[in-house]
């Protein structure tokens, strides 16, 4: 049973930055494509970012380029979402998703989500 716990919300201001961790467990992390999505107050659950299996590759939303960045410490079994230069419509309740796969590359979607953390909520003041 695969477990994903994510720590590192909280309050913060416009231009500042946050690191949010997500612990996995249960299985083999390096079979897993892991992501972040987040979902705002009367919005849908959207795709922030992910990374392959081992790495190598990451892919991110438009509205997130080049402000986030996501990585894994596959020794630790965690992948982290670093969140730079905030705008107040980065705040909603940030998740953390596996998806088992063989691919290499990053390719996640909603849809192909396997496991989902419980949440952590970020929210920006201006």
């Amino acid at each position: 049973q695969v477990q994903l716990v994510e720590s590192g919300g909280g309050l913060v201001q416009t231009g500042g930055s946050l690191r949010l961790s997500c612990a996995f467990s249960g299985r083999t992390f390096t079979n897993y494509e892991m992501g972040w999505f987040r979902q705002a107050p009367g919005k849908e659950r959207e795709f922030v970012g992910s990374i392959s299996r081992i790495g190598g590759y990451t892919a991110y939303a438009d509205a997130v380029k080049g402000r986030f960045t996501i990585f894994r410490d596959n020794a630790k079994s965690t992948v982290y979402l670093q969140m730079n230069s905030f705008k107040p419509e980065d705040t909603a309740v940030y998740y953390c998703a596996a998806t088992w796969t063989t691919r290499t590359t990053a390719t996640m979607t909603r849809s192909s989500v396997d496991h989902w953390g419980q949440g952590t909520q970020v929210t920006v003041s201006s």
